[in-house]
């Protein structure tokens, strides 16, 4: 496949790379600071060293941090198939056009989904199975999807989203501090310092001994 006329140049290339080349230190800072807080939050971690080899999530998050880089620059196509092949490698979908704070951490990670237009403060951490999606898509007159509307979510600083939740909408906001407990399917904004669980209804728990039992006479 060929993206472009190599014979006619646009002369869009080289700026792009400037902005990417002088971004790299920034986001090797920011990388510090995703594995000090993988470190600090996953108690089985036992080093830096293991973090950066073995976690899936920094895989996904260097990359993520390095394709939001060459999309903010106006890159086409490249960032997103950088963030799809980390994808397909971790089982964790980042958008490149995701814009995601410092001291990000993601446990476990397989079937996390955060969309295009996302905004994530600073110390925020999730689980598997969290979705920061869009609600739904706003249709021109034609029936087309318009597109480059602001979609998915915004977190503010200090956020955990345990697994399996599901935050949607545009203009939804989580504000600073907030927990969101597994199993929440959430479309409006929080309050700061808010605490957001699923009572537990209808929950049976009974002895499997007696139903062993039973089970046993019947059969006989």
């Amino acid at each position: 496949v060929r993206i472009g006329d190599p014979q006619r140049p646009t002369g869009k290339t080289k700026p792009i790379v400037e902005k990417f080349c002088k971004a790299l230190h920034i986001v090797r800072e920011v990388l510090r600071t995703d594995i000090e807080a993988a470190y600090r939050n996953d108690p089985s971690a036992r080093s830096h060293e293991e973090i950066i080899l073995s976690y899936p999530f920094i895989e996904a998050i260097s990359i993520q941090r390095l394709a939001h880089r060459l999309y903010r620059a106006g890159a086409p196509m490249i960032p997103r198939m950088m963030t799809e092949w980390a994808h397909s490698r971790t089982g964790i979908d980042i958008h490149p056009g995701a814009s995601i704070g410092a001291h990000f951490f993601i446990d476990h990670g397989t079937g996390v989904v955060i969309g295009e237009t996302c905004n994530i403060g600073n110390h925020c951490k999730i689980y598997h199975g969290v979705t920061l999606g869009a609600r739904s898509f706003i249709k021109d007159e034609v029936g087309q999807v318009i597109k480059g509307l602001k979609r998915h979510p915004n977190l503010g600083d200090n956020v955990t989203i345990y697994p399996n939740s599901t935050i949607l909408g545009g203009e939804t906001l989580i504000g600073s501090n907030s927990t969101i407990g597994a199993n929440v399917f959430l479309m409006h904004s929080i309050p700061p310092d808010s605490l957001v669980i699923y009572e537990e209804k209808n929950l049976s728990i009974r002895s499997k001994i007696r139903r062993s039992q039973d089970d046993l006479s019947w059969s006989i």
